[in-house]
């Protein structure tokens, strides 16, 4: 099979920038279906099951970011239902809105090339809270 790449336009929230406390980068399930199929399969009968991505950047660096279905809410122990990617605050320290995040490699595989596209801020698109998340690219 053949590469996957999967790009993100980086929100403030994704950045940083808003001052919140989020737990990574949000990856919506209605819309990213693909996306979590591209990624290792996490088992919702576990209790927020995760895992640990390999991610070589642009300089041969690699990074171990974590995947991590929070599921409280179907085990009824809370309200999450909610994939997300997290420990990548270091690795987006330069990244700002408008930016693009990309990971491609083999589906499944946990193993991906991650970069950051700057976008010139003449060129950047305002960008408010985007659901969408995760796009294919082919």
């Amino acid at each position: 099979m053949d590469d996957m790449t999967f790009e993100k336009i980086l929100s403030e929230n994704d950045v940083g920038e808003t001052g919140s406390h989020q737990a990574g980068m949000h990856v919506p399930k209605g819309t990213n279906r693909e996306f979590i199929d591209f990624l290792p399969f996490l088992d919702p009968e576990k209790y927020n099951p995760d895992c640990f991505l390999t991610c070589c950047d642009e300089n041969g660096f690699n990074w171990q970011f974590r995947y991590v279905f929070y599921n409280n809410k179907l085990h009824g122990q809370g309200t999450r239902n909610e994939y997300r990617l997290t420990h990548m605050t270091k690795y987006l320290r330069n990244a700002k809105k408008g930016d693009v995040i990309s990971l491609k490699g083999q589906p499944k595989s946990g193993v991906f090339k991650v970069a950051i596209r700057k976008v010139a801020p003449q060129m950047a698109r305002p960008i408010t809270v985007q659901l969408r998340g995760w796009e294919r690219k082919y």
